[in-house]
């Protein structure tokens, strides 16, 4: 679980305790999520970071993930997730809760 700044041999490692999402219709094929992590108290985010957001892009129909992007004040960052964070991530996404989410704004 670590997070690693572009061009930097400093790994982080965060394990996300907490979510909140906000989560917003784009069109008649996208859902835009952004999320709001919690990390835990000995994982704390990378100095660099000033405000950490998570944008997650899904498919309206299904709810499929089709990106994952750290933001830093709501704009994108030189901060890239690993595989292990990017599953973190993706549970949340495809957890129950928020898949029914996505299906409700998909009846919209």
């Amino acid at each position: 679980m670590d997070m690693i700044q572009y061009g930097s041999d400093t790994i982080t490692q965060l394990r996300f305790v907490t979510f909140k999402p906000q989560i917003e219709r784009r069109d008649n094929q996208w859902v835009d999520i952004v999320l709001r992590a919690e990390v835990a108290e000995e994982t704390p985010v990378p100095e660099g970071l000033v405000d950490m957001s998570i944008y997650v892009i899904c498919t309206l129909n299904g709810g499929a993930i089709a990106q994952i992007v750290p933001l830093d004040e709501d704009c994108d960052c030189e901060f890239q997730f690993t595989a292990d964070e990017k599953e973190q991530i993706s549970a949340y996404i495809e957890s129950d809760e928020i898949q029914a989410q996505i299906a409700k704004l998909a009846l919209s």
